[in-house]
């Protein structure tokens, strides 16, 4: 029985370069491109693998900026032969390019439910004038949804969310289902893929991203998850996370672990095969499928590896 795993990239300009004042141009490189482990990088390493992934972007810069920075990523993404999906950081609903301290509100659930709505529909309606094809899932920005998001998602017509992040529960993802629920279930008229965690330590969460776990964690969610014929793996990235935080060097780290994690899922292509939220791909639902138990010798040398990072790799060039 086979696992289906959706590689998640969510895609977005950086608050922090608006902030600081930089030009869209540099936010843009900073974010979307920067030193060279970006998203054509990305692109072409998951080509390499012949692996599918699912990028949500978030088009809300284009309000600010206009869309042709929106525009040219989902180009490029769609070329490549990936999906783009709808993510969205709704504070750029209310900042200004001319004063950088202007903003809305940092978390979706923060809003009412038919201003969530309207938001989500105002930033579905820039992806498609963005170039991108009518969207079926979304994320919301730092994992912020509540059973209203998904409520207004079902009303809108979209078929999948994201947004569940039992390591990040009860604040700021909210959906009201199980902190260790990582099988695909139908919520409210969607299916809510959560995004996969392991324990790393007794009775704490970590969530699959590749940052946030090492390679050797990685290697024994995904043979924890075939083992257990797990419903689905869901696994986060960000278009800018293989860099450094300045988004000035690469982050040798990452950019080892997400060429790593290709290639498992290259050698598990017929047990764990990669997949589009567009496909609308068969999922078991609501199995009762259980995180990857915790070893204190993966943990410690994630650990390591993590020291290692911050010291030299995050280092700005």
């Amino acid at each position: 029985m086979s696992t289906p795993v959706f590689i998640t990239i969510d895609t977005e300009l950086m608050w922090r370069h608006h902030a600081a004042g930089l030009p869209v141009t540099e936010i843009a490189a900073r974010s979307l491109e920067p030193a060279g482990v970006g998203i054509g990088w990305q692109l072409a390493e998951l080509d390499r693998h012949k692996l599918k992934a699912t990028f949500f972007v978030d088009p809300m810069p284009a309000m600010v900026f206009g869309p042709d920075v929106i525009a040219r990523v989902v180009e490029a993404i769609l070329a490549a032969g990936q999906e783009v999906q709808l993510h969205l950081h709704p504070n750029w609903a209310g900042a200004s390019a001319n004063d950088r301290a202007k903003h809305g509100s940092f978390e979706l659930i923060d809003l009412p439910p038919t201003a969530q709505r309207d938001l989500i529909a105002r930033a579905r309606d820039l992806l498609t004038a963005c170039g991108a094809p009518e969207p079926v899932a979304f994320r919301s920005g730092s994992y912020s949804a509540n059973d209203a998001t998904i409520d207004a998602l079902a009303e809108l017509g979209f078929a999948y969310d994201s947004s569940h992040n039992g390591s990040e529960h009860p604040w700021p993802s909210a959906i009201a289902l199980p902190v260790r629920q990582i099988a695909p279930t139908l919520h409210r008229g969607l299916i809510e893929v959560p995004v996969t965690l392991i324990e790393d330590t007794p009775g704490h969460l970590r969530h699959f991203q590749i940052c946030a776990l090492s390679a050797g964690e990685m290697r024994a969610a995904l043979d924890h998850a075939a083992a257990k014929a797990h419903a689905a793996v869901t696994i986060v990235g960000h278009g800018f996370e293989l860099a450094n935080r300045a988004g000035t060097r690469a982050n040798r780290l990452h950019r080892s672990r997400f060429e790593r994690l290709c290639a498992m899922l290259a050698e598990r292509r017929d047990t764990m095969p990669t997949t589009h939220f567009a496909e609308r791909p068969a999922l078991r639902l609501d199995q009762n499928d259980q995180p990857l138990s915790p070893s204190q010798m993966r943990t410690r040398w994630r650990q390591a590896e993590q020291l290692w990072s911050n010291w030299v790799e995050e280092r700005a060039a």
